[in-house]
């Protein structure tokens, strides 16, 4: 996936990756990452848990704007919910 990103920015379509496995993306480096403590399968939360999926989704979109520097990984605090 931080190799499609890479591209993609590379023709100036600006990306995010919402990833579960911080050591790969550490080394595919893409050019903006939102790590989520997640299971595998469900990178924005639970299925038909509308409030966690959209909180991911705005954490997504904040790093977008916020990000200064390419290769930046930002940790959620998004839990996973019980």
């Amino acid at each position: 996936m931080g190799l499609i990103a890479r591209a993609l920015e590379e023709q100036g379509i600006a990306t995010v990756c919402v990833v579960m496995n911080r050591d790969i993306v550490e080394n595919v480096k893409p050019p903006r990452a939102l790590f989520v403590r997640f299971p595998y399968g469900a990178p924005l939360g639970p299925a038909g848990d509308g409030v966690t999926q959209m909180a991911v989704i705005r954490a997504a979109l904040d790093l977008l704007v916020s990000a200064t520097r390419p290769g930046t990984i930002v940790v959620s605090d998004i839990e996973w919910p019980e």
